[in-house]
């Protein structure tokens, strides 16, 4: 067969698959359990600012048995080396943990051992079994049935992203090894539950159970400490049949007398477990259930809850010791929570938030530092104390502010600096020092708000109930824009799923890595038209950045603390706010005039390309080393600039190395040059020329620019140097071209009988850009 003039597709349908036809991939003889997709794209690359996606390409071939990725491969046509796509195959059978990658060109093979290192040509690709075999080759019953058990996907209306089928699998795997406690490390927003939920379908339709033998369904019991989650839970479970599923409630366990047995999958919070008598004694509802009762028990954000040796719901989880027991969390972390990885062991699976940004399954974000001039209070006697006694030596720090001294006009002048920042029809959080403080916080912004509704920001705390919930679940919803701001002191911080949240504004201390991950996941989840969001950091959280714990993978975690008492008492169902409501002994009213003094200096991070959060001065940094990369000198610059269709290839090169539209529009503000070109920002970082403002280029084009033009064509170039004034270099792109003659002759053909022919009008266009960007 010549390969004269074959192309890929050609490849692919007559070389590669036939082959892997015959190795019984597909085809009539296609093994039970095998599958290939082709053209799949693995995940949909990382978004950029202006709702762009900085997208791979997909992989040509993914290989999968019995649900498990084997092996990925890339084609090339058959012209090429058959090694060509080895550096791509390599790269998404790493990302996505396949164990063998294959390039080929039709003719020739390659095959990667990634758990070996070996390389090594190869006839074809291996068959499905053969594969299979290789990747495990210690026989395992359970293995096989749960591959045989297809995940659950609303009859082909979605599929599991590739890491949430390998954290299912790595689950599974685990089990049918025998591990009794596992744990998982997702990002906030990655799909916990949806994972959760995909376990439970395999082992409910294998028939697993504590037996050991497939006799009977399985008993699981899905554990939270907040009934949001629960709730978010059960309704993720609606695959199965209503009567598998029970939500024990104390509603429910009043009106029937008893704890529920008849089904499947339970879905509770700890403290429904523990109720309070009439005396106030503990009563342990969960020992109504045998110790073996349930055979799996999912705890969800596991590093709150049960898993704690000084949680006081510990007994839970011992008390159903015979259970194997599975950890959901977002966020471990070796001194404050090395009792979660002491009792679950290692992570099986873990996919991290720069790996949920990087991929596109997250949205990257920016940090607005707002540091101000009252950060710390020291009193002052033209200040007035409006209650409470004032140590008029001592420097009030921000932990304190809020908790033992209030100062309104402080707080008001925050309020005030974001709420001019914010888009304030966007959804917000905002994270108060007390419960106290979220309700002063949330009444302010109502009398300064333009918006007419009076629930247009209401408070959601462990004091609000009911309504809060009501709140709350209004504020999840997307179809609704009302409440579009909430407050809150401890209760949104985790396990809310709110999609898009466009601003996070922190108001109070973060002390714990663990709640800062949690506070920045609530904005990370994905949402049509949203391509970053914004915290507002009034507190210095941000050097949380800056700590090696911020993201990637956990470290090992250190030697846990002697075990505390397992279980003290009942609860109410919600996360206690940090200890009894403060009462602020202080208040002081600044002296007239003395909030209007107040200044803000703002400064903005960003995530750049490499996962590490870093400040604008970094960013031009980086920039400036990949500039070096790909111009030579300032006239190549210029050159690339002034050519419509080389700046368009010069712009995607620049956004896939991590510089977007929106970030180079930020850069401007950063070199004092908002009114400016893009082409100023480049050149100032690599070149050190001083920037120019739009108009003072447009002018010179007009004067420059324009001799050579006479009659309509010369007010058709004056109106595009115009827009670009106005509005900036996107006017100059050749697809505005036909805008503008729309808008100033109806039309192309209107344009025709005045300009001339469009060819003719494309080059004048291009030629007086080589104006705007001449030395």
């Amino acid at each position: 067969m010549t390969t004269a003039g074959e192309t890929e597709a050609d490849t692919r349908a007559d070389r590669i698959d036939p082959a892997l036809a015959a190795q019984g991939w597909s085809g009539p003889n296609q093994v039970d359990g095998a599958r290939v997709s082709r053209e799949e794209m693995l995940w949909p690359g990382r978004i950029m600012s202006g709702g762009g996606l900085n997208a791979p390409k997909p992989a040509d071939y993914v290989l999968r048995m019995n649900g498990h990725v084997l092996a990925v491969m890339e084609a090339k046509k058959a012209a090429l080396p058959y090694t060509e796509g080895r550096g791509q195959a390599l790269d998404y059978a790493t990302r996505i943990d396949a164990r063998f990658a294959y390039c080929t060109n039709g003719i020739g093979y390659y095959e990667i051992d990634r758990h070996t290192g070996v390389e090594r040509d190869v006839d074809a690709v291996p068959s499905p079994t053969e594969l299979w075999n290789r990747c495990y080759p210690t026989g395992n019953a359970w293995r096989d049935r749960f591959g045989q058990v297809p995940f659950e996907t609303d009859g082909g209306k979605w599929q599991p992203r590739y890491y949430q089928a390998a954290a299912v699998n790595a689950v599974l795997e685990a089990m049918s090894d025998g591990e009794r406690r596992i744990l998982l490390t997702l990002a906030t927003g990655t799909g916990k539950t949806s994972i959760a939920f995909q376990i439970a379908w395999k082992l409910f339709q294998s028939r697993w159970s504590l037996s050991g033998e497939p006799t009977r369904r399985p008993r699981i019991l899905f554990l939270a400490d907040r009934n949001i989650l629960a709730d978010q839970a059960y309704n993720s479970f609606s695959a199965f049949e209503q009567d598998a599923l029970s939500r024990i409630n104390p509603k429910e366990i009043s009106k029937k007398g008893k704890m529920p047995r008849n089904a499947s999958v339970f879905f509770t919070i700890f403290q429904t477990f523990m109720t309070e008598n009439k005396s106030g004694d503990a009563e342990f509802n969960f020992r109504e259930y045998e110790t073996d009762f349930f055979d799996f028990i999912i705890i969800d954000e596991c590093h709150r809850g049960g898993a704690k040796d000084e949680s006081t719901w510990r007994g839970i989880l011992e008390y159903f010791e015979p259970a194997v027991q599975l950890g959901l969390t977002a966020t471990p972390k070796r001194k404050t929570n090395a009792d979660t990885y002491s009792y679950f062991g290692e992570p099986v699976y873990t996919y991290a938030l720069r790996d949920g940004i990087d991929d596109g399954f997250l949205t990257p974000f920016k940090v607005r530092q707002m540091a101000s001039t009252i950060d710390t209070y020291v009193y002052n006697p033209e200040d007035e104390v409006v209650s409470g006694e004032i140590d008029p030596d001592h420097v009030y720090t921000e932990d304190e502010i809020n908790a033992k001294i209030v100062i309104p006009e402080r707080e008001q002048s925050r309020i005030h600096e974001f709420m001019d920042q914010i888009n304030p029809r966007q959804k917000t959080l905002v994270f108060c020092a007390t419960q106290n403080h979220a309700a002063a916080v949330r009444d302010y912004i109502n009398q300064i708000k333009d918006i007419d509704d009076p629930h247009y920001c209401e408070r959601v705390t462990a004091n609000d109930g009911a309504l809060g919930e009501q709140n709350l679940r209004e504020f999840q919803d997307n179809e609704r824009s009302i409440p579009t701001i909430l407050t809150t002191s401890q209760k949104l911080s985790t396990g809310v799923d709110a999609r898009n949240v466009r601003n996070i504004v922190l108001m109070r201390p973060v002390k714990s890595m663990i709640e800062f991950k949690q506070i920045v996941g609530r904005g990370t989840r994905t949402f049509e038209g949203k391509d970053f969001f914004t915290v507002y950091d009034f507190v210095k959280a941000y050097e949380h950045f800056n700590d090696p714990e911020w993201d990637g993978e956990p470290l090992p975690p250190e030697a846990p603390g002697p075990k505390r008492p397992a279980i003290t008492g009942g609860g109410t169902g919600e996360p206690p706010e940090t200890g009894p409501e403060p009462e602020a002994k202080i208040v002081v009213k600044l002296a007239d005039g003395k909030e209007r003094k107040i200044k803000y200096i703002a400064t903005t991070s960003y995530y750049s390309h490499d996962g590490k959060l870093i400040s604008g001065q970094e960013f031009m940094d980086q920039l400036f080393g990949d500039l070096g990369d790909l111009v030579n000198g300032e006239d190549e610059l210029r050159g690339i600039w002034s050519n419509p269709e080389t700046r368009v290839q010069f712009l995607k090169v620049l956004a896939d190395r991590g510089y977007d539209a929106g970030r180079l529009e930020d850069m401007k503000r950063l070199i004092d040059a908002p009114n400016s070109d893009v082409f100023d920002v480049l050149a100032y970082v690599r070149f050190t020329l001083e920037p120019q403002l739009r108009s003072q280029r447009a002018e010179a084009a007009r004067n420059q620019g324009l001799a050579n033009f006479e009659g309509e064509m010369r007010a058709f170039l004056e109106a595009v140097l115009a827009a670009y004034e106005t509005h900036g270099v996107d006017e100059l792109a050749l697809t505005k071209i036909g805008d503008f003659l729309k808008v100033k002759y109806g039309g192309t053909n209107g344009a025709k009988r005045v300009l001339g022919e469009i060819p003719t009008i494309r080059q004048a266009f291009m030629d007086i850009q080589a104006h705007l960007y001449a030395s």
